[in-house]
Order: C-alpha cells, then sequence, then structure tokens
C-alpha cells in the first residue's frame, strides 16, 4: 500500500543513539550493541519471546530444502504510482535460491527467520540484527547500489515497492537476475502476507505458515499485557529529516497509528483528524494536537540535534510532550518494520510508554 508522499525509507537506516531519549536507554542501547546469544529455534507463543533489547532473532528450526523453481507474482515497478493506482503484476521464475539478497532490513528478516540465513549473501544498511552483521552492505545513505548488488552474484534479489532508486532496480532486472518485488506493510493485516509472499518466493510455503502461525500467536501473548502496561497517552508520531528539511505528522496508515492502537495509546493525527499517512508538521497542527508523547526514529532525532534540537521546531514546545521532554526514539530499521520480531517491538513500546510518569515528566 504506497503512500501518495516522496519516498521516505521509513523502515530503513538506523541510528546509533538509545532507543529511547527519557527512558528504558539501557534496553535500547542493547539494540544496537549487543552481541547477543545463539537465536532460540522456533519459539512458540508458548515460550518467552527474547526481549528486543537482545537483538535476535528467532529462526524455525527444520525448514526443508526449498522447492524450485516456482513462478510468482511480482509487482511491477511503476515509480509514478501513488496509492490511487491499483498495483500491476508479473510472473517471474526463481530457479535458484542458494544466494537471495533481500533489499530491506525487513526482507531480510524475513529471509533469516524462514531459516535461510545462510544462504543471503549481503544486506541493507537496515539489517541491523546480530545473524547479519558481517554481511555486506549494499545500500548508502537511502539508495540501492546496482554495482555491489551485482557484484554480490545474487541468485534471486527480493525488494519491496518502496525500495529505489527505480533505475537501480531497472538495471538489476536487465542483467537477467530474477528480482521478486512484493507489497509493502504498513499493518497487521498486510505483516502475513508478507511473510507468505517471500517463503513462497524462495521454495518453502510450508515455512511461511508456520511463521504467520507462529506470530499471531505470539501477537495474542502479547497484546493484553501491552494494553495493561501502556495505557492510554496521546502519542504523535514525528517523521523527521532534519537535514533534508523534512518534517511530517503522522496519520492513518503511516504505521505508527496502528503500532499505537495494538497498545491502546491513541495516534494524535487519527484523533485530530489526518487523512492522509504524513502531512507536514506546522505549529497549529502540533498546538492543536497537544500530545502527551512524542515517537520518532532514532535517526530523525539525530538530524534535528537530539531533543534540545526537537524542541526548538516551532510547536513543539508548546506541547505537553515538549514541555516535559517526553520523547521515545527506536532505530529506525525496527519500529515499523513489521515483521517477525514484531511483537517483540509491541513489548517494548508499551513498557517505554508505561514508563513515563502521568504528568509526563522525566523518570
Amino acid at each position: 500500500m504506497p503512500h501518495a508522499v516522496p519516498r521516505f525509507p521509513l523502515r530503513g537506516h538506523p541510528g546509533t543513539g538509545p532507543a529511547a531519549v527519557l527512558l528504558a536507554v539501557a534496553c535500547a542501547l542493547a539494540l544496537t550493541s549487543c552481541t547477543g546469544s545463539p537465536a532460540p529455534e522456533d519459539a512458540s507463543a508458548g515460550e518467552d519471546i527474547p526481549a528486543l533489547a537482545e537483538n535476535r532473532l528467532q529462526i524455525l528450526a527444520d525448514v526443508p530444502d526449498p522447492e524450485l523453481p516456482v513462478t510468482v507474482d511480482s509487482v511491477v515497478l511503476d515509480p509514478y504510482r501513488t496509492s490511487a493506482d491499483p498495483l500491476e503484476y508479473e510472473e517471474v521464475e526463481v530457479a535458484d535460491a542458494s544466494r537471495v539478497l533481500p533489499l530491506t532490513g525487513s526482507l531480510a528478516e524475513i529471509v533469516f527467520t524462514l531459516g535461510l540465513g545462510d544462504r543471503v549473501v549481503g544486506r541493507d544498511v537496515a539489517a541491523t540484527f546480530d545473524e547479519a552483521a558481517d554481511l555486506p552492505v549494499v545500500s548508502e545513505g537511502h539508495d540501492v547500489s546496482a554495482e555491489s548488488v551485482l557484484a554480490l552474484r545474487p541468485t534471486v534479489v527480493l525488494a519491496d515497492t518502496q525500495t529505489g532508486p527505480p533505475e537501480v532496480i531497472e538495471q538489476v532486472q536487465r542483467s537477467g537476475v530474477p528480482v521478486v518485488i512484493v507489497e509493502e506493510a504498513w499493518s497487521f493485516d498486510e505483516m502475513y502476507p508478507r511473510f507468505e509472499r517471500v517463503a513462497e518466493t524462495l521454495g518453502v510455503p510450508a515455512a511461511g505458515s508456520r511463521l504467520v502461525e507462529r506470530t499471531r500467536e505470539q501477537m495474542d501473548g502479547v497484546r493484553e499485557t501491552s494494553l495493561e502496561a501502556s495505557g492510554d497517552p496521546l502519542v504523535a508520531f514525528l517523521y523527521l529529516r532534519g537535514t533534508a528539511g523534512v518534517y511530517l505528522l503522522g496519520g492513518p496508515g503511516s504505521g505508527a497509528d496502528a503500532m499505537l492502537s495494538e497498545i491502546g495509546a491513541r495516534d494524535a493525527g487519527v484523533e485530530m483528524g489526518l487523512t492522509t499517512p504524513f502531512t507536514p508538521i506546522t505549529t497549529e497542527a502540533l498546538i492543536e494536537a497537544q500530545p502527551d508523547v512524542l515517537l520518532v526514529m532514532t535517526k530523525g532525532l539525530e538530524s534535528v540535534g537530539g531533543v534540545e534540537g526537537l524542541v526548538e521546531i516551532p510547536g513543539v514546545a508548546q506541547t505537553p510532550a515538549g514541555r516535559n521532554r517526553a520523547v521515545i526514539d527506536f532505530e529506525d530499521g525496527v519500529l515499523l518494520n513489521f515483521g517477525p520480531r514484531t511483537p517483540q517491538v509491541i513489548v517494548a513500546l508499551a513498557e517505554e510508554l508505561a514508563a513515563i510518569p502521568d504528568d509526563g515528566g522525566t523518570a
């Protein structure tokens, strides 16, 4: 479900700061630095899932070798398509999954969790989990490098409709490497078909079904606890890229609205009646929203000079969140991934919101 806004890589490009500015600092810092312990195999909802701070995946056990070739539907690349335009598809044959190259952190997370991580030959900068740490990076800033992709001799490339720039994807396609472009996920309902699409593409459809079932069970298991923990604060999700002069307020369809609703929090953009996923921030909009908490990406927060720079944005200081420095940030490649670690993200977000005092001040 693409958005009618410029291409901003909301799931890409991790930051290096703590994942919560005021709260849960130790937990978040571990997300970017902890080496972690070996991932449990095929953890079920009945078992403890790893804390997000452990930065490790729950890899499915006993996944059979891929059954190939398969012919799958791939989204047709169209850089001019907006959310009003339907997706178009073309058939792509995948005959070899020995060298897999996922071009987003979310897709890499799915491939590894399906038990196929030993076949992955490279990664996007947003694949920051421990299992992918030693892989060569094929992107710089927001852009994938065609030369870096082709140098790794992949037998199949996975991308989604946000991956770019478009001319790079076209260059890889023209090289003869099968490129399968899957739909984005901006909600929980869209997350599960994405698991199945990746698994089908790599010839392990049964593993995809197992991953869907396990994640659904884990989501059910964490939902009740998270609802009790977080309360119902009014949270504004801000997408910030200070170096590019980009300041957006999240609304319905931003992805953050789904995450916040899942834990009982209220999305400020939704509450104030925004009708698009992202709206340019104005002083009047922020003052009208009056959020208790600001939720941002780590890299975005760094781009505006941290919390002190954030409150200098017109309107922020006139909100309860700004006055009290009630700011939570998550690493860019984690919060809106809608991937196998989403249950962990739900728990971490609920705990961080719960740790904010009722008056919004620092703990």
